[in-house]
């Protein structure tokens, strides 16, 4: 554990509310909110099982995570400021998504729990109305930064896909309007599965004045244990999904207008086994399996391009946000010394414009 002697700002959390949002778990919390096992078992009912598998638990989603909730998990950690990133508001049709950022402009970031920094809302670079769409979220808060649209659909059909189709971020329509987000000066939040981190480079090469940052280092689902139904079976087949994980992220990393986000690193996408164990990873855990990941980013973007991100609370399912900060920082600090402030404060301040 690494004793830092500056303020961290969180460059990825989640923020919601199912009792009082149009959030997709809202009628089921409300309905049986008051008995978290049938509640369990409902949510299961109704939500595909891809869906499930991909978060692990459903605990987290349907519980409210607000600023609290988040400084509670922070423990002893100085957290200077967070970066609220999209999280599939249910209204996301049009300009229903504007409502995400109000909603969190509403929340009780201040002195007592934490400040907020940055707004990453989402809209559809596709819609006709996108431009309307950026100008309503910045009219909605002065923390508006950029949008996330997610892009992540694997080949394996028990993976969940996250968008309608496998190669968004090089659909011509959605290039057309992604000129907007440069006009505007706002960036983009990628978010792909790793078999896609070559979207995101063609994105940023058409794009060059845009600056982009890749969500929790592209994803390399299965890489730690078997996930859908044929992805990460055997060691074999998990070294290949690193092995070409490795060359797709130095790719992507000579794209000068391309950061990245040392986050998401411990979703059960990944092939984590901790929440069907019932168990938490100690920190040692976290470090060992984090640890190549970590190198080969900082090897690839530098100390400058990398940004850290707790992804809370949606990693919580398989550790403590004290666990990722104690190991993510030691890993940091095991590749230069001189990179943590920069990945733990001053990258993402730079990145949004803090």
């Amino acid at each position: 554990m690494q004793q830092l002697d500056f303020s961290i700002v969180d460059s990825h959390i989640h923020q919601w509310d199912p009792y009082n949002t149009p959030h997709a778990a809202s009628l089921a919390v409300k309905l049986l909110g008051k008995h978290p096992y049938l509640l369990d078992k409902m949510v299961r009912m109704v939500k595909p099982q891809d869906l499930i598998d991909t978060v692990g638990l459903t605990t987290h989603v349907t519980a409210p995570y607000l600023p609290e909730n988040y400084k509670q998990d922070a423990g002893e950690y100085d957290i200077e400021q967070i970066i609220h990133i999209e999280a599939s508001w249910h209204d996301h049709k049009g300009k229903g998504v504007v409502g995400e950022t109000r909603f969190i402009e509403s929340l009780p970031f201040n002195e007592s729990t934490v400040k907020l920094g940055g707004i990453i809302g989402t809209a559809d670079p596709c819609d006709s109305s996108f431009k309307k769409i950026l100008k309503l979220h910045k009219q909605a808060s002065p923390h508006f930064r950029g949008i996330r649209r997610m892009a992540a659909v694997h080949e394996d059909p028990k993976i969940h896909a996250w968008a309608n189709e496998p190669h968004l971020y090089t659909n011509k329509k959605f290039m057309k309007g992604f000129e907007a987000l440069a006009q505007m000066n706002l960036s983009f939040d990628a978010w792909v599965y790793s078999d896609q981190i070559r979207d995101v480079t063609a994105l940023a090469r058409a794009f060059p004045e845009t600056s982009i940052v890749l969500d929790h280092f592209g994803t390399p689902v299965g890489a730690f244990g078997e996930v859908g139904s044929h992805t990460g079976l055997t060691q074999t087949s998990r070294d290949n999904i690193i092995f070409r994980w490795k060359d797709d992220l130095a790719e992507l990393a000579s794209c000068p207008n391309v950061y990245t986000k040392m986050s998401g690193l411990f979703m059960p996408v990944l092939g984590h086994q901790f929440h069907k164990q019932k168990k938490l990873a100690s920190k040692q855990q976290v470090f060992d399996l984090s640890l190549p990941l970590i190198r080969h980013a900082l090897e690839c973007f530098g100390k400058y391009r990398v940004m850290f991100g707790s992804n809370f609370p949606m990693d919580s399912v398989s550790t403590t946000l004290v666990n990722i900060i104690d190991a993510f920082s030691d890993a940091v600090v095991s590749y230069d010394p001189d990179a943590l402030q920069l990945v733990f404060q001053q990258n993402a301040r730079q990145f949004y414009r803090l």
